[in-house]
């Protein structure tokens, strides 16, 4: 009995996979308000029976796609240990996080392709950026807000202003050099914008 649940519960993790491959394809061809059930279930090759067992509507699983899409992404870049950040140096440990996080967003094309889906649609559905806001946004914040608020080298007046600062300045960095071509008319390295930006926080002591 166990190992026949273990069977099934392996084909579930495939077909759930196949699903997610199938509706990334589809929602980056054609956008979200394009991209239908029945073009997902053909990429995915499984019917649309199957997708509506394991996903309510198109933008669960649009949901799904973006969290299966950041969720290794988030460990990457805010690979904080607590005890080992909180002894180390802060400028050294927020520039490892943001070297990281320049470096995952640059060469990830999918993800900047996702990026321009979420805010093209945005406005006709507002629940698209607010998935991406709960599964990435938040959590880097919270993440970087705790550690800035623990570490005893730091004494900043609000964490989470600052960790804001930090995210904000990363993110807008990332959308106007990649995703707006302005690389070539701003030119600008990572190195520098890193230096500057970390600065700002270790330096500043009210």
């Amino acid at each position: 009995m166990a190992k026949n649940n273990s069977k099934e519960h392996s084909r579930s993790n495939a077909k759930t996979k196949a699903i997610l491959e199938g509706a990334m394809q589809e929602f980056l061809a054609h956008g979200y308000a394009a991209a239908s059930m029945d073009k997902i279930a053909k990429a995915a090759q499984v019917s649309k029976a199957t997708i509506y067992s394991h996903f309510d509507d198109k933008e669960q699983l649009f949901s799904a796609v973006i969290q299966d899409l950041v969720k290794d992404k988030f460990q990457a870049v805010m690979s904080l240990q607590e005890h080992q950040s909180l002894e180390q140096d802060p400028k050294q440990v927020l520039s490892q996080i943001a070297i990281n996080m320049l470096s995952n967003a640059k060469k990830d094309q999918t993800f900047q392709n996702f990026m321009r889906i979420i805010l093209g649609e945005s406005g006709r559905f507002p629940e698209l950026a607010q998935t991406y806001v709960r599964s990435l946004a938040k959590p880097a914040i919270d993440t970087l807000s705790h550690y800035l608020q623990s570490h005893p080298n730091l004494k900043l007046g609000d964490s989470e202003a600052a960790a804001r600062i930090v995210i904000g300045t990363l993110v807008y960095f990332v959308i106007l050099q990649e995703m707006l071509h302005g690389k070539d008319i701003l030119p600008l390295e990572n190195d520098r914008l890193v230096n500057a930006l970390t600065d700002l926080i270790v330096k500043y002591q009210p």
